[in-house]
């Protein structure tokens, strides 16, 4: 794993930041803390990190408003939360976060999830990470359809009046997933695979849920625009075709 791949550890409990700070510093990473959602946002204003490690459980102000804070560009998270059911799950997932651990974890599990999603997302956007260039020199890829314009490198969506318009990272790796393989019926279990890798766990409502998001984000329903279509008993179909941008 690359050395200079830096984690923001965002937990109330400062011997908790010590022990996961330490961890991972002996395993090639930089680290650094915060013991809330307000110096995590402040860490995020001076510095790039490549992830964050987000507990749910804070006072004040929990992890789920701390992540639904975060600003499109912020890096991926993992949750960390003492509550570890399915619902909460779900909720974490749906809001954004790349995982979701329950508490207490064994330091070396996390680490395999922090690898992996760091993996995944230095695959998908095919170049450095943040912390490692702020500045980017390639020129931006990004694909095109019924007027709409999708940047990878940016993570950005513009729309017809070439508007930004905001979409949790669950989202955009949702709609990837869809002009990635435009006019194929895409089942659930593979738009899961798709949008969070093949080792995350199947919560068909959750895909539900976000394509249900994705469509209004996308205004369906003025003009009679489909763009997403429901094939019963099979999954979901993109139907506009897709250029590059």
């Amino acid at each position: 794993m690359d050395i200079t791949k830096r984690i923001l550890i965002v937990d109330d409990d400062a011997g908790l930041r010590r022990l996961i700070s330490s961890f991972l510093d002996k395993h090639g990473f930089t680290t650094e803390t915060a013991a809330n959602p307000i110096e995590m946002r402040e860490r995020l204003a001076q510095d790039p990190y490549d992830l964050i490690v987000l507990d749910v459980m804070m006072p004040r102000e929990d992890g789920l408003s701390a992540l639904r804070s975060l600003q499109q560009d912020a890096p991926p998270v993992i949750m960390l939360s003492a509550v570890g059911t399915d619902i909460d799950r779900i909720v974490g997932l749906e809001m954004g976060a790349e995982d979701y651990l329950a508490k207490p974890c064994n330091p070396r599990e996390l680490l395999a999830r922090i690898r992996t999603v760091l993996r995944r997302r230095q695959k998908e956007e095919g170049g450095p990470s943040p912390s490692q260039s702020a500045n980017g020199g390639e020129a931006r890829r990004g694909l095109a359809f019924a007027g709409w314009r999708i940047d990878f490198d940016g993570r950005m969506l513009y729309d017809p009046d070439d508007q930004v318009i905001s979409l949790t990272d669950g989202e955009f790796r949702l709609l990837r997933a869809f002009v990635e393989h435009p006019r194929r019926v895409l089942t659930r279990d593979q738009l899961l695979d798709y949008a969070r890798g093949e080792d995350s766990e199947h919560y068909d409502r959750a895909i539900d849920v976000q394509i249900s998001r994705l469509r209004r984000k996308l205004g369906e329903g003025r003009q009679g625009a489909e763009l997403v279509r429901t094939v019963r008993n099979e999954g979901y179909l993109f139907v506009p075709s897709v250029t590059k941008a």
